[in-house]
């Protein structure tokens, strides 16, 4: 199981407001990627692979520091996957802040480290929250990617910034996605939860 979706209307000094849930209307295909989104492989490949997910969940950290790394080796960097990834706020509170938080500085850093940086942050995630100091513990990402103290703070609180990523998440909650991470294959919805290895290997598979 994953979180339960949520927008974030302002955040302030690393604190978000008012979450809410996005409004939901199941599709049976998503959007090919676009061009604000992230993403990883050979985009003509025959596999598509959308991850919906949040910096703040800790069933994305899962998947992402458990499972992504040899899926990426088997299949993205093989050509044989292309990998999309879609920004979502999800769960409440702190979970929310860190999400918000961690892609902002992720593509604060730029377009080519923001992989690693969404990496590190899923690293970091549950001392984060053991800590419950969400500057503390993203401020030696952003710092160890070419981002100073000033641009960290300014990054973070970026209205512009805050109300495009709201809108991405909310249009994840458009596509059908209620919680994270969930997986579209090809454009359609595959898994919601974490998959294992052997159950991606089938379903990449019956996509060839």
């Amino acid at each position: 199981m994953g979180r339960r979706a949520a927008t974030v209307l302002a955040l302030v000094a690393l604190t978000l407001s008012s979450p809410i849930l996005a409004a939901c209307q199941p599709k049976a295909a998503v959007a090919p990627a676009a061009g604000d989104e992230m993403s990883m492989g050979d985009a003509k490949a025959k596999v598509t692979l959308v991850e919906y997910a949040s910096a703040g969940c800790p069933f994305c950290a899962h998947f992402d520091t458990d499972v992504f790394p040899a899926f990426k080796t088997k299949y993205v960097d093989t050509g044989k996957v292309h990998y999309v990834f879609r920004e979502m706020l999800v769960g409440g509170g702190s979970e929310i802040a860190l999400g918000a938080a961690g892609f902002l500085t992720a593509r604060c850093a730029g377009n080519d480290k923001y992989f690693a940086v969404l990496d590190q942050v899923f690293h970091a995630q549950e001392q984060i929250y053991k800590s419950g100091d969400i500057k503390s513990g993203l401020l030696p990402i952003a710092k160890a990617n070419g981002l100073s103290d000033k641009q960290f703070e300014a990054c973070v609180n970026d209205e512009t910034a805050i109300n495009a990523l709201n809108a991405r998440s909310e249009k994840a909650g458009q596509d059908g996605v209620n919680s994270t991470p969930t997986f579209f294959i090809n454009g359609k919805k595959t898994f919601e939860g974490v998959p294992t290895p052997q159950q991606l290997d089938a379903a990449i598979d019956a996509a060839s």
